[in-house]
C-alpha cells in the first residue's frame, strides 16, 4: 500500500513565485533522490492563489520518514521557513486497495 501525504502551506501574495520554486526543488530532488518517494507535486489552490499544497506519495511510512530526514526538505525549509504558514498536514495515510476475493 502506498503512502499518502498532503500539505497545505500559506504564502504571501509577494513571495509565491519564490515558494513555488522552492517547492518544486523539494520534488525534484526528492523524485531523483530517494526511491522511496514514488510522487511530488505542487499544487496552487483554485480558490486561494496564496495556498500551496505539496500532494506526496510514499512507497511506505517509512519512505515518508526517510524523505523528512534528507537533505532536499532541509534546505526547501531553509528557503521558505521566513514567510510560509504551514505545514498543515491535511492528511496522512495509507491509499484503500480491494480485497482480493
Amino acid at each position: 500500500m502506498t503512502y499518502h501525504v498532503l500539505v497545505q502551506f500559506d504564502v504571501p501574495p509577494y513571495k509565491r513565485e519564490d515558494f513555488v520554486a522552492a517547492g518544486l526543488f523539494d520534488a525534484e530532488g526528492s523524485l531523483a533522490n530517494e526511491p522511496g518517494t514514488l510522487r511530488f507535486e505542487v499544487i496552487r489552490d483554485e480558490d486561494n492563489p496564496n495556498r500551496i499544497y505539496l500532494d506526496e506519495v510514499y512507497t511506505s511510512r517509512a519512505a515518508f520518514e526517510e524523505h523528512c530526514r534528507n537533505e532536499t526538505i532541509k534546505q526547501f525549509y531553509e528557503m521558505v521557513d521566513s514567510y510560509a504558514l504551514g505545514p498543515n498536514f491535511l492528511f496522512k495515510g495509507y491509499r484503500t486497495e480491494p480485497s482480493a476475493g
